[in-house]
């Protein structure tokens, strides 16, 4: 199974994240390390999304754990976030692969 992480960012992002940033990588490579995140970015050209795909043992309590965690969540960089199941069913790291 899979998780995906979805973050909304205020209108001042980029700007209100550099004194958070260093700490978010940190906890994101952190999670890699741990087997836990597999990818993570912005989305978009104006980036006001994220998304942060958990993989793993439980994905979706990871993912929402991070978010708890995270600097960004915690000092108002991300105004709100979601955190959901995905069925993957394509791809070499789909959880329930589906063949034609």
């Amino acid at each position: 199974m899979h998780a995906v992480l979805e973050y909304t960012y205020a209108d001042n992002y980029l700007e209100s994240r550099e004194q958070y940033r260093a700490d978010h990588l940190k906890a994101g490579w952190e999670a890699v390390e741990r087997g836990e995140l597999l990818l993570g970015g912005a989305v978009g050209e104006d980036p006001f999304k994220g998304l942060l795909i958990f993989t793993g043992g439980n994905p979706l309590e990871a993912a929402k754990a991070f978010a708890t965690a995270d600097p960004y969540v915690i000092n108002g960089v991300v105004t709100s976030w979601t955190a959901n199941p995905w069925t993957t069913v394509l791809g070499n790291e789909a959880a329930s692969p589906v063949h034609p």
